[in-house]
């Protein structure tokens, strides 16, 4: 749920999460201290994270509040860094277990030469129409995600709050789709609710379908993507990779995912070069 709070010399706006147990500041103005106490407040007993997306001149002072740096979208504010800036409510929420694991395996990733796409699959824009199908999907994918993506309505919400989506389908079934996540205000996009079963994952099918969302993206004007992959996942960290996106960091037990709670990897990208 999204939350707008305002006083005489501040505004910032925070979304209450309580299905990951946590609070995000995706943009603020004005008074620091101010929003520093608001947040404060508001980051209760019944949340064990709290996120904020910093800007660059001020990490300093969210640092002096004890804040942890966590990592880097970079360009996420029109062409400027955003630096995601932690609170933790929970020992148990600010330890990792698997952290070691995930650094042998982004390394892995790194060493990894970029494999041959096969040929182009048939791709097309995803509608309303197909929010059972997509649905679907995520259901036989995911175990567990983070937001209600085995909801058909919830997906039909989300295309009509300008998320994009690109498909690709066999048999009168969707075998794989991603999603880009629109913020016009700030030009960029988050690639996201990236799905494929498990027979179709070879031959580059992702990279495809985010090679076509990318591409819808600066027909709309978007110059700059991220995306947030979980941090176990070999696949998808490898996409971004190859696709060139730019390692930002990880978030520590950020969401629960697939199974359980997991450490997620940041990846930005500028998506035209006259843009830098």
């Amino acid at each position: 749920m999204e939350q707008v709070y305002r006083d005489v010399d501040y505004t910032f706006t925070c979304t209450l999460d309580r299905f990951n147990e946590r609070i995000r500041v995706d943009h603020y103005d004005g008074n620091l201290r101010s929003i520093a106490a608001h947040i404060q407040s508001i980051f209760t007993n019944e949340y064990t994270k709290c996120i904020v997306k910093g800007k660059s001149e001020h990490v300093p002072f969210f640092l002096s509040e004890c804040y942890t740096y966590e990592g880097v979208i970079q360009s996420y504010y029109s062409g400027s860094d955003a630096h995601l800036m932690t609170l933790y409510n929970g020992a148990w929420r600010r330890n990792s277990q698997t952290w070691l694991e995930e650094d042998q395996l982004l390394a892995s990733v790194r060493r990894k030469l970029v494999s041959p796409l096969k040929e182009k699959p048939l791709m097309r824009k995803g509608t309303e129409a197909d929010a059972e199908k997509l649905a679907a999907l995520y259901q036989k994918v995911f175990a567990v995600y983070p937001t209600p993506m085995d909801n058909p309505n919830y997906i039909k919400k989300v295309m009509r709050s300008d998320t994009i989506f690109f498909l690709i389908e066999e048999n009168d079934r969707i075998v794989s789709a991603a999603s880009a996540e629109v913020n016009r205000t700030y030009k960029n996009a988050e690639m996201t609710d990236c799905a494929t079963l498990p027979k179709y994952r070879k031959g580059g099918t992702m990279r495809h379908l985010i090679m076509a969302l990318e591409q819808e993206l600066l027909r709309e004007n978007i110059y700059y993507a991220y995306s947030i992959a979980r941090s176990r996942s070999y696949g998808m960290n490898a996409v971004l990779h190859q696709l060139d996106y730019k390692y930002g960091g990880r978030l520590v037990n950020n969401v629960k995912i697939f199974q359980d709670w997991e450490n997620m990897n940041l990846w930005s990208k500028l998506l035209i070069k006259s843009a830098e």
